[in-house]
């Protein structure tokens, strides 16, 4: 709006909108007096040549501001020098706090895979251990098996064994294995991609709590990782350091979310949309 009406102070879009205004204002020549002009014009060709130059400055500071309102509307909403465009601005900054948001849930959620597929696995130990507990069924003199109740022991066998079933069913070893790699690949892609974001918008990195915490989780992800394929040939020591791995990048995550806030804060302080 305000560069609309800045415009038409202009005498270029004035003369388009109230042009009897401007005729007023200019001298009537004839055409004997137009033509004198003329010729005394191509007798001095110093002074034509002055005065086409002085048109053409006065209409290059017209075209300059013109466009100076343009210019000055972009680098407003930029946040250090507008080298970067749009990548400076605040829809861009928002994109990290989004996904590492949504990450986090995303985390929780791969974890209660992760849990059910280690059910499954420790379910049938459980199961394996009861069974050596089931006393022999007793039989009578002619070999025939006396009918008795269930032992708790054989109710709870007969529990455990419904319940992986259905856990089975659930296919969360799958699940978890793909849940992880999606967690890894964007996981690391926004820690790097949040640092260089910082980077666009100030020129620099604010080393501190959620830098470093934000960096170990990084890491702790790609440990994580690495630990899958000796997980895949039964090593129990590496499911549990997988698991432990996982637990403080959990809570370094819930401990990254106080100061994660307040840098959304600053980026609405000191940022403009887009």
């Amino acid at each position: 709006m305000a560069t609309t009406l800045s415009l038409l102070k202009f005498p270029i879009v004035a003369q388009k909108n109230n042009t009897p205004f401007i005729r007023s204002k200019l001298p009537l020549l004839s055409k004997s007096s137009k033509l004198d002009v003329c010729k005394k014009d191509l007798h001095n060709p110093h002074k034509l040549f002055t005065e086409n130059i002085d048109h053409l400055s006065s209409a290059s500071l017209s075209l300059t501001s013109l466009t100076l309102p343009f210019v000055l509307d972009t680098k407003d909403a930029l946040a250090v020098g507008g080298e970067f465009g749009i990548l400076e601005g605040r829809s861009f900054a928002l994109i990290h706090p989004i996904v590492m948001a949504s990450l986090f849930f995303y985390t929780l959620w791969a974890g209660y895979l992760g849990w059910q597929w280690r059910r499954v696995r420790t379910i049938q130990n459980e199961i394996n251990e009861l069974k050596k507990q089931v006393k022999p069924t007793p039989v009578t003199p002619g070999g025939t098996p006396v009918e008795a109740a269930p032992s708790p022991v054989e109710l709870k066998i007969q529990q455990l064994t419904e319940e992986r079933k259905e856990l089975i069913k659930g296919s969360y070893r799958d699940r978890h294995y793909n849940a992880g790699s999606i967690l890894l690949g964007f996981g690391v892609f926004e820690a790097v991609g949040g640092g260089l974001n910082t980077w666009l918008r100030a020129g620099k990195l604010f080393p501190g709590p959620h830098l470093f915490a934000g960096a170990g989780i990084t890491v702790l992800w790609a440990a994580a990782a690495a630990l899958v394929p000796a997980m895949q040939k039964g090593n129990e020591t590496a499911r549990n350091l997988h698991i432990a791995l996982n637990t403080i990048n959990v809570v370094l995550f819930l401990w990254q979310i106080p100061t994660g806030i307040d840098i959304v804060l600053k980026v609405f302080e000191f940022t403009k949309w887009p």
